[in-house]
């Protein structure tokens, strides 16, 4: 195996234990081979990491915020000296190509990191002081909340760690820090990384396994705050059992997003963006842009530039350069996504345009026969599909785009159907008339929208979605906000109380 097995971490180092109800075998997708065992949590072993961060809270929530930012920028640091290391655990857990683990998952968590460290340092979590009357006046503090509990997603695993626990942290918060089952390696990683920056056993601290481990974790008492980013039906449950605990949440869930090409657009930046929004992460991103709404007029002139670009997709050995397409995640996910891919054919009877439900060519184009065995899946696009489609209802968190036709001469009738959706997360538009994509997009119902472009998200941008797709925000000046509790103090200074209950 490739990996040192994993157990819980708290009080600053991992903690194997004899009551673990179990393991999880890591799986590297590229060629479904086991890596490590990842050992589940037990009760105990989860009780005894919140208690960890209780008693980490006192002495940490105390440090001043510039020397807390000061312990975070090290591992800031350390995260980009060891950049390539990390992503190349990230590649062999995800699946995802070295290319793009290398360039985005560990520099933008970095980035996260580094930002509200410098947030924190500079003043960020400075309240406000107000004159009520010449003997009176009113100031506010924001205080951390106390021990938060973390629960991650499969698709970005470390970037999202760092997304949750480098807010939590710089607010003078702790955190228990549950990974995706399906990608765990990165928690340790992080964990360890953390302490050699010198932030104190007990302030981050990991536990194992599945659904049942979360659900613990977010009814735990101590816990006075969820964030989680994973699908809309596991964050309702997560969201529900959290607010019967009038716990704060922060809930990034899934996304359906609409992609608007305008009749201006110049094709070949849509089709580039089209293929930004469809196939990055092998299509595993939530925010995907995976209704394409195209006028009919570039019909075929927008699937010419689209084909031309699936032929640029370079399924291959992960840590080749040249490769800039991975497997799915897990054996299960993959075959949920060829089933909708079949459905798209069977049942909705959409145009199949390029890839479909069988691996076989994709396959045989892989150079080594250990990779035929990874779960692959073919860059899929239909065409002339339409809105009652489960395609095009449906997330399928894969390499799969739809796209869809409007009248060119009413883009009302784009953005109508775009919205008509119980999802929110993320939309955009392209064109070359850019007041005219100003317009367009402020109508689009979305939370994260983007206009000639798709998918940067920077530190600086906070970032959360509307309807079913969540509550709250992450990053950005917003971001901070979602982990402290504001207290208000007015003071008298006029040496006597007011009071009713005076002598007549």
């Amino acid at each position: 195996m490739a990996e040192q097995d994993r157990h819980t971490f708290y009080a600053g180092k991992p903690q194997p234990s004899r009551d673990s109800p179990g393991h999880i075998d890591s799986i590297d997708p590229s060629t479904a081979t086991p890596m490590c065992r990842v050992h589940t949590s037990s009760p105990a072993a989860i009780e005894a990491a919140v208690q960890s961060a209780q008693d980490a809270f006192p002495a940490w929530s105390s440090t001043s915020p510039i020397e807390r930012a000061r312990i975070l920028q090290k591992a800031v640091a350390l995260l980009r000296e060891h950049n390539d290391d990390i992503a190349r655990v990230e590649t062999r857990d995800t699946g995802k190509p070295f290319s793009e683990t290398s360039a985005v998952d560990v520099v933008t968590g970095a980035d996260v990191l580094e930002y509200f460290a410098g947030l924190v340092a500079g003043g960020g979590l400075n309240g406000e002081t107000l004159r009520l009357r010449p003997a009176a006046h009113v100031y506010t503090t924001k205080e951390p909340l106390g021990v938060c509990a973390g629960i991650g997603a499969w698709n970005y695993p470390i970037q999202i760690a760092l997304w949750k626990s480098a807010p939590c942290l710089a607010a003078g918060n702790c955190m228990v820090y549950k990974p995706s089952e399906f990608t765990p390696l990165h928690a340790e990683i992080l964990a360890g990384l953390y302490a050699a920056a010198g932030v104190p056993p007990g302030v981050f601290n990991v536990v194992y396994g599945g659904g049942d481990v979360g659900a613990r974790l977010t009814a735990h008492p101590a816990i006075a705050k969820v964030s989680f980013t994973g699908q809309v039906s596991t964050g309702k449950k997560v969201a529900a059992a959290a607010a019967g605990g009038m716990k704060y949440v922060t809930m990034e869930l899934g996304g359906k997003s609409p992609l608007i090409v305008l009749p201006d657009a110049p094709v070949d930046a849509a089709a580039d963006v089209a293929m930004m929004a469809n196939f990055y992460s092998s299509g595993q991103v939530c925010t995907n842009g995976t209704r394409v709404f195209v006028p009919r007029a570039l019909k075929a002139a927008f699937e010419a530039a689209v084909l031309e670009r699936v032929a640029h997709v370079r399924p291959g050995p992960l840590h080749d350069p040249a490769t800039n397409f991975g497997p799915l995640s897990s054996a299960a996910h993959r075959d949920k996504v060829v089933a909708y891919i079949r459905r798209g054919l069977e049942e909705d009877r959409a145009t199949l345009l390029c890839g479909g439900a069988d691996p076989a060519p994709l396959l045989q184009s892989l150079p080594d026969a250990a990779l035929r065995q990874g779960y692959w899946v073919r860059p899929t696009v239909f065409t002339d599909c339409t809105d009652a489609m489960a395609i095009v209802r449906e997330e399928i968190f894969g390499p799969v785009m739809s796209i869809l036709y409007y009248d060119g001469g009413d883009v009302d009738e784009a953005v109508r159907r775009a919205n008509a959706t119980e999802l929110g997360l993320a939309a955009g538009v392209v064109g070359r008339d850019i007041d005219r994509c100003h317009t367009v997009v402020a109508k689009l119902q979305a939370g994260i929208t983007w206009v000639n472009t798709w998918g940067e998200s920077p530190a600086e941008m906070a970032v959360g979605g509307w309807k079913q797709s969540g509550v709250g925000v992450e990053n950005g000046r917003r971001g901070l906000e979602a982990w402290v509790r504001n207290k208000s103090t007015l003071v008298e200074m006029g040496g006597s109380v007011g009071s009713v209950f005076a002598k007549l």
